[in-house]
Formats: structure tokens, sequence, C-alpha cells
């Protein structure tokens, strides 16, 4: 079959159409409200990120993730693998907190506390710091390669490389002591598995915040794929208000725009120019926007610049800008049936995961049959079973513990631990003997019920199954 250059040219014209060439976009600097909440949400999610690792809880780190030996240290409290059901418990808290916020105020995660957002500010001021704003960047980008244009280009990777390797080495100190991975990285130290993840974690910092940026909520987040099935009419999001604004248009300040037939929108894009995802909000609800609100805090600026009222962008809903509702009724609809529902079912679940948490019972221990030999006769005519007991204390203390057996009736138990004493957050590998008169065994196999009780606290207890073999 013969190409004609019209199938060519079509072609082409669909690989464009299908492929779009990203366009850098360069974020204008804007202060006001929701820019200052973005600044205090950095300092806050940052001061946290970095500073845990450093605090000291009992002569250890607080808050340490500690793999090798399975255990989670988070201040006074220490997890275990038995523990798992809590962070499941966590993971559905976080959902369902998701899911309300999201209902009552659109993207306030992605806004105001994503790591993508909090990361891409950071390293947006230091491009601001070093390059200058809006327009110097834009024409320093467009400047041919000179001395003076790599060196600051220079200082710029520089300050963005030392960002996202101290977030990489903190990143490693929640699950290795940070103190002594920092001893360790003075003297050039550091475990293999250390050092891939603070350079994993590290460049994927820096090409993130550094390069990707926007693209990241664009394509590769799926939370901005999903977000619209957890919007509805009365979900609070950013807005702007066509009927007051339209139609838009440039004018000098101190004229009347009625007069011009104009609207309160004066068209100067800089909405579009403070935007991180370069949307234009004038077009609507798009999926691109993370609800930072620097479109907002632009807008009234310019507003307070021509003598307009504020509001032209605002934080607000479908109904309120269709229906014009007051502020009474707009509380109502802000506190409908599907936010209640999230509220309430978020409570009893923090509820939940409190009591569990407030009554549980730090002591897990596992029986484990000896299968070299189901059972034996003893010199004294009685039938004995070997086990071994698995104990785990899984307190910041020492305990000493009694094991009882029920089942058969006088059955007598052996340790060879005698007390039973298992320091703090350890195990101890016991074995147990268990001897009973064949006469007490009905049938040939038994269920037996090991307890065991903590000797100073009897609310300290745990019960296991097990079987005796008769013969």
């Amino acid at each position: 079959m013969t190409r004609t250059p019209a199938d060519a040219s079509a072609r082409q014209d669909m690989e464009q159409a299908l492929y779009a060439v990203r366009q850098k976009i360069y974020p204008r600097a804007v202060t006001g409200l929701y820019a200052n909440l973005r600044w205090a949400a950095v300092f806050l999610t940052q001061a946290l990120y970095y500073g845990l690792p450093w605090l000291s809880w009992d002569g250890r780190q607080a808050v340490l993730f500690d793999l090798v030996n399975r255990k989670f240290y988070i201040f006074g409290l220490v997890l275990w693998p038995q523990d798992f059901i809590f962070l499941t418990g966590l993971l559905v808290i976080a959902a369902l907190s998701l899911f309300l916020f999201t209902a009552v105020a659109g993207r306030l995660w992605c806004g105001y506390a994503c790591p993508q957002t909090v990361y891409t500010e950071i390293f947006l001021w230091l491009e601001r710091v070093i390059e200058g704003d809006r327009p110097k960047r834009m024409k320093l980008d467009q400047e041919p390669m000179s001395p003076r244009k790599f060196a600051i280009k220079f200082a710029k990777h520089a300050a963005w490389i030392a960002v996202a390797f101290w977030t990489g080495f903190t990143f490693v100190g929640y699950f290795t002591p940070i103190k002594t991975l920092a001893t360790e990285l003075v003297h050039f130290n550091v475990g293999p598995w250390e050092t891939f993840w603070i350079i994993f974690y590290g460049f994927a910092t820096y090409g993130n915040a550094g390069f990707m940026r926007e693209q990241v909520c664009k394509y590769m987040c799926p939370y901005a794929r999903f977000q619209g099935v957890m919007f509805d009419p009365d979900t609070l999001i950013i807005t702007y208000d066509a009927t007051r604004g339209e139609p838009r248009g440039p004018r000098r300040k101190g004229e009347d725009p009625r007069a011009k037939g104009l609207g309160d929108c004066v068209d100067c894009s800089i909405c579009v120019q403070v935007c991180p995802t370069g949307i234009d909000i004038r077009n609507g609800l798009q999926y691109e926007c993370i609800g930072c609100g620097a479109c907002i805090d632009a807008c009234n600026q310019v507003m307070d610049k021509m003598g307009y009222p504020r509001g032209l962008i605002r934080y607000s809903t479908e109904n309120v800008m269709k229906h014009k509702y007051s502020d009474r009724e707009i509380l109502r609809h802000v506190l409908r049936p599907r936010v209640i529902v999230y509220g309430v079912i978020l409570l009893v679940a923090v509820g939940l995961l409190v009591t569990a948490l407030a009554l549980r019972i730090p002591l897990q221990f596992d029986v484990i049959r000896d299968r070299n030999a189901l059972a034996r006769e003893t010199a004294e005519g009685l039938v004995e079973n070997s086990y071994r007991l698995n104990v785990i204390n899984m307190d910041d203390r020492d305990h000493t513990y009694r094991l009882t057996v029920s089942g058969i009736e006088g059955a007598q138990v052996e340790l060879d631990a005698v007390p039973l004493t298992v320091p703090a957050l350890s195990s101890r590998l016991v074995a147990v003997r268990v001897k009973a008169d064949p006469a007490a065994v009905p049938g040939r196999t038994v269920r037996l019920e090991f307890r065991l009780m903590d000797e100073q606290d009897p609310r300290v207890l745990r019960v296991q199954k097990s079987t005796f073999f008769a013969r």
C-alpha cells in the first residue's frame, strides 16, 4: 500500500495531538493569607520530619523503626510485628481523614501538607533566592551559557542537592539510629543499604521537587484522578466568580468597569502566573488544581490595587456560587449527612485504636511442640510431653511470669528456667515439660491450655492452646 504525503501529515498531526511537550512553569512569588498558611505547613511538617529522629526517650531514639530487630519505637510505645493490627488501624484512620477533609474542603492535603508540595515550595524558594523572581528566571534560562549563568545554576543545584541529601539522610535515620548513622557518615563507614537509601531518597527528592514538580501532581499522583468521586456541589473548592468577573478586560484604575461593559476581572493573568501547576482557574475546576490558594492571594492583591472587593477568586462551593447562599445556609450544607457519617466513622475508628492501645497487653508467647517425640513414659509411670515456649516481653521493663496448664487434672509443669524472667523488650525461648497420669487423660489426645501470667500484675495474661498426647 502506497502512503501519500497527506497520510504522513495526518499521522504527524495525530502524534502531535497525543503528545504535548512540557512547557516549563515559572511560578511567580505571592504573599497573603494562603501563602502564609502554606509556609506554616512547611515549617510544621519539616520541623517534625527533621527533628523527631534527634529526640531521645529513656536513653534511646524516641522514634525509630528498627527493622533489623523488628521493633517500632514511638516515644513510650514499642510495637512488634504482632502489633500489625495497629498499623492497619492507622491506615484506616488516614483514609477516613482523607475522605472527610476532601469532602469538606477539597484537596487540602495536596495544597498544604503533601511532601511533593512542601519540597517543591522549598526548592522554589531556593530558586527565587539564587536566581530571582519569575521574570529574572525566565530571562536567565533564555540566555546562552556563560560563566555567570553557570555559577548561578551551580549554586542553585548545590543548594537543592544539599537539601535533598539531608532529606535522604533523615529518612534513613528513622530506620537506623540517626546519631550512629551520623558518626558512620563522618567516618565514611556507612553500610551499603543505608548508602543506597540515602542516595535513592535524596535523588527522588531532587528530581521530583527540582524538575518534575507539577508533572508529579498532574500525571503520576493517583489522588488527582479519583478526587472527583469525593467531591460534590457542596465541597469547598477554589472558584472564580464568573458572574462578577465577566466579561474580563483591561482598564485603568479608577475607571468604572460597568460603564465599559466589563466585570471585575482585569485579565492580568497573575492568577495563572502564580499557579504552581500553570492552570487558569477562570476556566473552572480542573483536576490539576491542588487547592493551594496562591491564585486567591494574587487576585486579592489586584482587587486591592483596583479598589474592588476581594473574593473574585475564593474558596467556595458550586452551590454557593449558583444559589448565593447565606452564611447560615453555607454551614448547613457543609455539615451535610455525608460529612457527618465520615466524621462519626472517623471518631469511632480513632476511639477504637486509642482504646486498643490503652488495653494492649505487653506480652506474647507461642507454644511449640517437640516434634522429635510425641510422648514418652517416665520412670514414675507418667506420660510426658515436651514443648518450647517463645516468650516475648513487649514492655520497657523486666517481667517475671508464672506458667500454669489446664485441661488435665493433676498435670505437672516443669520449666528449665525458674523463675521465668524476660528482660525488657526481648524474647526468651524456654523448654517446658508437662507430665500427667495416663489414667487422667481421657483419650489419645487432649487439648491443653497454657496460661502465662505476670507475677506482679495479673492483668498481664496470655493464653495459648496446644495438644497433649497420651501415647
